[in-house]
């Protein structure tokens, strides 16, 4: 959603009775999330009414976020139902000032972005079958497994009867669920394999990140 570009909130991963800790405040994007919102904002090309009115709106949120963390007598609870009211809040107004056009605009750079995702997701399995010299028969049920994941993982996020708590529980379920099957299809060459690759990627990630950090340090 184009919403990363104005500010979204993680939610804390305590027990719900407990009283909040807010001292990290809201979710803070990734500096290349924020360049991806840059780039989306300027393709919408707003008009200079419609920056000085969504700046007064996201100006507006981020008051009512620092209000919301200074207000230590609530539940981890009832912290996250009113972060996501403003945050809902936030989206209708800003969709409000957007014109037909640039909202068919945001609906296309979404489409491009889930083929942009598929698109990755395949090169992923073509680069894993190689590296793991996967057979056809097994590189199939790699992607069924995943394609499985992905479906569960969408209907338990639309969940409306789920708090957030039990949707992280059966999400853990769901991942230890997955890492199961993989074991009745890969042999263990290819499992230690997978997870050698796998903390290959995390060290590379990482020191990647700490090169960003540093650029936005300077």
């Amino acid at each position: 959603m184009l919403v990363v570009a104005i500010g979204l909130f993680a939610a804390v991963s305590v027990q719900a009775q407990e009283i909040p800790e807010r001292k990290d405040g809201g979710y803070r994007p990734h500096a290349k999330e924020r360049m991806h919102g840059k780039r989306e904002m300027a393709d919408l090309n707003l008009t200079e009414e419609q920056k000085a009115k969504f700046k007064e709106i996201r100006k507006d949120q981020m008051q009512q976020m620092e209000d919301l963390k200074k207000q230590d007598n609530i539940t981890v609870k009832e912290s996250r139902e009113r972060m996501e009211k403003i945050r809902k809040d936030h989206q209708e107004k800003f969709q409000s000032i957007l014109t037909a056009d640039q909202k068919a605009q945001i609906q296309k750079s979404k489409s491009e972005q889930r083929a942009k995702m598929a698109d990755m997701g395949k090169k992923r399995a073509e680069r894993m079958k190689t590296e793991l010299g996967l057979t056809d028969e097994q590189s199939a049920k790699m992607q069924q497994n995943r394609k499985e994941l992905g479906d569960k993982m969408k209907a338990l996020h639309e969940d409306k009867s789920l708090s957030d708590d039990q949707k992280k529980e059966k999400m853990k379920e769901l991942h230890k669920q997955q890492k199961e099957n993989m074991k009745s299809i890969l042999t263990e060459d290819q499992l230690k394999k997978l997870k050698e690759n796998d903390h290959k990627r995390h060290e590379g990630h990482d020191r990647s990140k700490e090169k960003t950090d540093r650029k936005e340090i300077k």
